[in-house]
């Protein structure tokens, strides 16, 4: 799988230290690690893998984390919350096709513009131990919940045709997430150009085309 991407640039980024909570060896450790584990997988790559892409020795990696499935919970854990951040800083006000609209262009954006550390979410939850993964879970069930009680008010509103809330939402969720397997920053869409139109794509699946 490939490294995040820069528009126009070059083959690797660093997502930074405004997206993980900490400051140096520790955000450097959590940036490679998401590189290492999109590239090869969680269970392929090494400790070393993730401590000798940012210049430390492998025992760095510990000074921060226990062990290198904690390191995968952190990302796991961070992505899950900051898209839902994404979604919970949307203004909702009670045009509920508006703000369903919103919600997905958030929604679509930050997957696309995080893709890589959306993926290693998406793909390596299996590695978790049952303790972490319970964690996420919950985060994903908030996410889950909050596009949920959008739908659902403006299906019970009239404003949405949906024969089965909990369907749509799966769909118009899986427009968000789907992307993450092939998007690509240097490509012909911006994260913002595909928010938009994932949005229109997803208000015609709820019966509530664009005006």
């Amino acid at each position: 799988m490939s490294s995040v991407q820069r528009r126009g640039g070059g083959d690797a980024d660093r997502v930074g230290a405004r997206f993980w909570d900490g400051s140096g060896s520790r955000v450097a450790l959590l940036d490679s690690a998401v590189l290492c584990f999109a590239r090869t997988g969680f269970h392929a790559t090494t400790t070393r893998d993730v401590t000798a892409a940012v210049g430390l020795s492998p025992g760095a990696l510990y000074v921060h984390f226990p062990s290198k499935e904690a390191v995968l919970f952190e990302v796991s854990r961070t992505g899950h919350r900051r898209a839902l951040d994404a979604l919970r800083s949307q203004p909702d006000d009670g045009d509920s096709r508006a703000y369903l609209r919103r919600l997905v262009v958030a929604l679509v954006t930050w997957h696309a513009r995080h893709h890589t550390v959306a993926r290693v979410c998406q793909y390596e939850l299996a590695a978790l131990e049952p303790d972490h993964l319970a964690v996420v879970l919950e985060l994903r069930q908030e996410f889950t919940d909050v596009m949920r009680t959008a739908v659902a008010r403006g299906a019970a509103e009239g404003v949405f045709d949906v024969p089965d809330v909990n369907r749509a939402v799966r769909a118009v969720v899986s427009l968000g997430i789907d992307l993450v397997r092939w998007y690509r920053l240097d490509g012909s869409d911006t994260p913002e150009t595909i928010g938009e139109v994932y949005a229109d794509l997803a208000l015609r699946m709820v019966g509530a085309p664009a005006r």
